[in-house]
């Protein structure tokens, strides 16, 4: 499906990463990234959100009218493997329906710095999408950050858990950016749209 039957229904935009700052910078922090920028650009600060495990933004995205929307940002504060309860908390509590949640994450499959967006799917080993789909379901958006495999024989929890590489820091900022041009695009134009742009 590409858009709810009600699109005043809000959305929820959850970056995926893991809470301290031993980790802000670790390629498997590329959600929170994501979401810090579209924070910044909707000229909000993340809060504590209640008793959820998460911090949050309430704000608008898109141009005044009909494709203004809704939206919710959203940083778990459980550990990656965890995110999916907080983040269910919070769709309930904001009433989003599950075609409106978007995940935000590192993709060990796709090479550094490419995006891809889709709906539905497995979650190709990710933890933090392992929590969500065993809470929600997994017919919810993902907007998929290609961080490439590890080299040689490194350990896949050692590649995620390090930080992106002097070569790979150069262009980060570019691709953060256009990653968080794929999430509106998704949000105010849709997910064919949105994929047509930025899949490529």
């Amino acid at each position: 499906m590409d858009v709810t039957t009600d699109p005043s229904a809000p959305w929820l935009i959850a970056g995926l990463g893991n809470p301290g700052p031993e980790y802000a910078r670790n390629r498997h922090n590329v959600g929170f990234m994501v979401a810090d920028l579209l924070a910044e650009r909707i000229g909000g600060k993340f809060k504590r959100a209640g008793k959820a495990q998460a911090q949050v933004v309430e704000g608008r995205i898109g141009p005044p009218g009909p494709l203004n929307r809704r939206v919710v940002l959203v940083k778990p504060m459980a550990y990656m493997n965890l995110s999916g309860g907080p983040l269910n908390a919070l769709r309930d509590f904001y009433k989003v329906p599950l075609e409106h949640v978007v995940a935000v994450h590192d993709e060990l499959d796709i090479e550094y710095g490419t995006l891809r967006l889709k709906l539905g799917g497995g979650d190709n080993g990710h933890n933090g999408l392992k929590s969500m789909t065993k809470v929600m379901g997994a017919d919810y958006h993902r907007v998929r950050f290609g961080i490439g495999r590890p080299p040689g024989r490194m350990q896949v929890a050692d590649f995620v858990l390090r930080d992106f590489s002097v070569a790979e820091r150069k262009e980060l900022d570019y691709f953060v950016d256009r990653a968080a041009d794929g999430v509106e695009s998704l949000v105010i134009e849709g997910l064919e749209r949105a994929q047509s742009t930025y899949n490529s």
